[in-house]
């Protein structure tokens, strides 16, 4: 079991609270998923996640950059300005739990899940 721990004036019950409140939710680990292979645009990971909404893929992205897991590079000061997302360091040493979580969803998916049929 975790024990008691005090991060940024919240205290965490357990470690398991501290790190699902910096990387639970529905979204979170879907987009450092899509992360952990090289850093993405915006539209590109509105592309590969097209279920989420805008505005929660820019407010993930921000709690995930306030959090220290992803960064928010800019590259140039005028129009049309661009922006990548990529994993800081930090982030990636989330990338062993994240493929600890793909393999077991995917045993979720061999035990219960059904075949879909892809439109060719």
């Amino acid at each position: 079991m975790g024990k008691n721990v005090v991060v940024n004036g919240k205290m965490y019950a357990c470690t398991i609270s501290l790190a699902m409140d910096i990387v639970g939710g529905k979204w979170k680990t879907v987009i450092l998923h899509h992360l952990k292979s090289g850093e993405k645009r915006y539209n590109e990971l509105r592309k590969e996640i097209p279920a989420i909404t805008e505005m929660t893929l820019s407010l993930q992205l921000k709690q995930l950059e306030e959090n220290g897991l992803v960064n928010r590079v800019v590259y140039g000061d005028k129009p049309p300005i661009k922006v990548v997302y990529n994993l800081t360091e930090f982030g990636r040493t989330f990338i062993p739990a994240l493929e600890a979580i793909d393999q077991w969803g995917i045993l979720v998916a061999d035990k219960i899940g059904e075949p879909v049929q892809e439109n060719i």
